[in-house]
């Protein structure tokens, strides 16, 4: 498989946009090996307060992730981007084994390699806990609503 993860830096406001679709199609498949093929071998993150770096931990931080953070559904927005780097803010809906519904909101900086591949990230998360029945992000976003910008609550 080919290393190289198109559009490339230095990024437009387009291809920009583009990174971060793919990114939010990515992370809603819930297939943690695939979502590591899009960072380099070396990539650093911080997740919260957990510092994972290389794919393999990449894997086995959203393989452990996925199993505590059920039917998680994912959007993420452009907030920004210059030269190599892109700024994302994203929200995600999931369950608890317990079945209470949850809410996560954050932000993310994004530092590219001249692959496309993602070197570093860095995410701040907190969570919110929910109803069911006020849960808005369900499944994969259709592609008629590519680019729109998430709500704020």
């Amino acid at each position: 498989m080919s290393e190289d993860r198109p559009p490339y830096p230095p990024f437009t406001e387009e291809t920009a946009l583009q990174k971060v679709q793919a990114a939010e199609d990515a992370w809603n498949t819930r297939d943690p090996r695939r979502v590591a093929l899009a960072y380099t071998p070396d990539s650093v993150w911080r997740n919260r307060d957990v510092f994972v770096t290389g794919r393999e931990e990449i894997v086995a931080f959203l393989t452990s992730k996925w199993e505590r953070e059920l039917d998680y559904a994912l959007r993420k927005s452009l907030w920004g981007f210059r030269g190599n780097r892109i700024a994302v803010r994203f929200q995600y809906e999931w369950h608890d084994h317990d079945g209470q519904w949850w809410r996560s909101y954050g932000n993310e900086l994004w530092e590219f390699d001249e692959r496309g591949l993602m070197r570093r990230r860095e995410a701040s998360i907190n969570d919110l806990r929910i109803d069911e029945t006020d849960r808005r992000i369900r499944g994969t976003r259709p592609e008629s609503e590519y680019g729109k910008v998430i709500p704020l609550q």
